[in-house]
């Protein structure tokens, strides 16, 4: 084959969304190079539209979605058009570019990856190497919000950290940091410390900055680099608050005050303790809004976008008989979570539970939260590249086991294949049990498809 074929094929454009999927996801390994270098120069050359739009950047450990929905929701019901930006995907690669809650059309996906295609290509033969496939989906997002649908507001979650995350191109209305937490350490640092002040690289000089962080290091380096920017920092526990009113299966309520006024009852659908902290950041992202941006959120609309926000994925019941439940527990703070609602939120008589990791995840530490928990642990294995092998985790486990002989009561059982574990853990929960189904969000993909859709997910990043 020639170089001037190669350069024919490299210039074709792309005539299907399925093939301007394939293009973006073949980008993949060129992996998660951090840097904005690439991501500067992509919208440059597409003429940095960026700049055209209010941007509301979100980042944290967890929470980074509910947190999302929660604003989105809110912001829809008062009458705002709102692009919304989240990662990864449950069900489908245009899940991840919304507007007003409604996916981004394949032939409009198509058209802005053909406008892509010929500036990422002129990046890639550069000393500067190839965009890599978020940020080509980054500038996609961009490119969706500034030139076809002009939102009032983009939600815009991070991808991984913030500093040097290729969402950080922004210049954002309000930063907001859900927590900080034990995940990608090896990319972001190994103390809690390293991780805030890489999430921290979104504040922005004067931008006031909304957070749910909780340890005292980590609230320090985020003071530290607000100071530092002259950004106004509004911590929960210190300039506002979230006090539980309510709690029962798919409904708790909450009373929610701030430096401004106090508001109450507010009720969210989504379970765990976790999911009012989510609410309480939107909430006071939303009142930051108010006196920065003259904002109008009616506390009707308010009321109603909260209680009516959805979240996929995270402690969703997906079938009745039996009950299955599914929920991204990928991290310690995840798992913690996770163990919390069931202790707290669900009633059952035995616990039966289904989990698939990545290799590159702290798993002891998210296993010390649902080993004490569960009368019965599958392990089994995602469908995806960076998978955890299952017999390497059922050692892991039978270790921990051997550790603690009197704290652990389970059975344990190996499955490979993720569809026939779920056909076992279907088959285990009966009707006054519950059925669970946790770790990587490629995992939630497969299974949430195959039990609500009967079908295969498309999932990924």
């Amino acid at each position: 084959m020639t170089d001037q074929t190669i350069e024919h094929r490299t210039n074709e454009p792309l005539h299907s969304y399925g093939d301007a999927v394939e293009w973006i996801t073949g980008l993949i390994p060129f992996g998660i190079r951090p840097g904005l270098e690439r991501m500067e120069k992509l919208m440059e050359l597409a003429g940095n539209p960026h700049r055209r739009l209010k941007f509301i950047h979100v980042a944290g450990t967890n929470g980074k979605g509910s947190t999302c929905a929660f604003l989105t929701s809110v912001l829809l019901r008062s009458g705002y058009d709102v692009g919304t930006f989240t990662s990864p995907y449950i069900t489908k690669f245009t899940n991840r570019f919304q507007y007003n809650g409604n996916d981004i059309e394949e032939d409009t996906l198509l058209k802005l990856a053909n406008e892509l295609k010929p500036h990422v290509e002129a990046i890639a033969a550069s000393e500067l190497g190839s965009p890599t496939m978020f940020e080509v989906s980054t500038a996609l997002a961009v490119l969706f919000y500034a030139t076809v649908t002009y939102p009032d507001y983009v939600v815009w979650e991070t991808g991984l950290g913030g500093r040097l995350d290729v969402t950080n191109i922004v210049h954002p209305v309000v930063s907001v940091i859900t927590n900080i937490g034990h995940d990608h350490m090896d990319r972001l640092g190994n103390t809690l410390a390293a991780v805030a002040s890489e999430k921290a690289g979104i504040i922005k000089p004067g931008i006031p900055v909304v957070s749910a962080v909780t340890q005292p290091e980590a609230v320090e380096v985020i003071k530290q680099i607000a100071a530092d920017k002259q950004s106004t920092l509004y911590l929960l526990g210190e300039q506002f608050h979230e006090t539980e009113l309510a709690v029962s299966q798919d409904e708790q309520s909450f009373r929610f005050n701030n430096l401004f006024r106090t508001i109450e009852p507010l009720t969210i659908t989504l379970n765990g303790a976790h999911q009012r902290t989510n609410a309480a950041v939107a909430v006071m992202t939303l009142e930051v809004l108010r006196q920065y941006n003259a904002l109008v959120v009616e506390d009707e609309a308010l009321t109603e976008g909260l209680r009516n926000a959805a979240w996929p994925g995270r402690l969703e019941m997906v079938s009745q008989a039996p009950r299955i439940l599914l929920d991204g527990a990928h991290n310690p703070e995840g798992a913690q979570s996770l163990a919390a609602a069931l202790k707290n939120t669900y009633k059952y008589d035995r616990l039966h539970l289904m989990m698939g990791m990545l290799e590159n995840k702290n798993h002891q530490d998210v296993l010390k939260h649902i080993l004490p928990i569960v009368d019965t642990l599958i392990v089994t294995e995602p469908d995806f590249r960076m998978k955890k092998d299952a017999n390497a985790m059922a050692d892991l486990v039978r270790e921990m086991c051997q550790q603690q002989p009197d704290k652990y009561s389970f059975e344990l059982v190996v499955e490979q294949d993720w569809q026939a574990a779920l056909k076992k853990l279907q088959q285990l929960t009966e009707t006054t049990d519950l059925g669970v189904v946790t770790g990587t969000l490629y995992l939630i993909a497969d299974v949430r498809s195959r039990i609500l859709y009967n079908s295969d997910s498309e999932k990924g990043w």
